[in-house]
This record gives structure tokens, sequence and C-alpha cells, in this order.
């Protein structure tokens, strides 16, 4: 899977809604798979099954 860049958009209970930067696709994905301090605003990058905060 290619590199995409997210922007946190909703958290509900335990689940985040992601949106892809580039196209808007969205994307619900457990919080549990987020790095730590993660929230509403922030900026992810994925790549190699890994999420990392871009500052």
């Amino acid at each position: 899977m290619e590199p995409k860049d997210y922007i946190i958009t909703e958290i509900s209970g335990e689940y985040a809604t992601l949106t892809e930067i580039i196209n808007g696709e969205t994307l619900f994905i457990a919080l549990a798979l987020l790095p730590p301090g993660s929230d509403i605003g922030t900026k992810l990058h994925y790549e190699m099954l890994e999420y990392t905060i871009v500052e």
C-alpha cells in the first residue's frame, strides 16, 4: 500500500474518522491503532502499516 496523509476529523468512542488529505476519502479506524496523542485535527502519515503524527 502506498503512503498516504490523513487528518483526524472525528472521534466517536473508541474509533476515529480519518480523511485523506489529497482526495477526501474517509477511513474509520480504531484509536488503538493510532499513535498516542492523536486527537481531532491531528495530521497523520501512513506508511508500511504504521501511522505517525506529522507536525
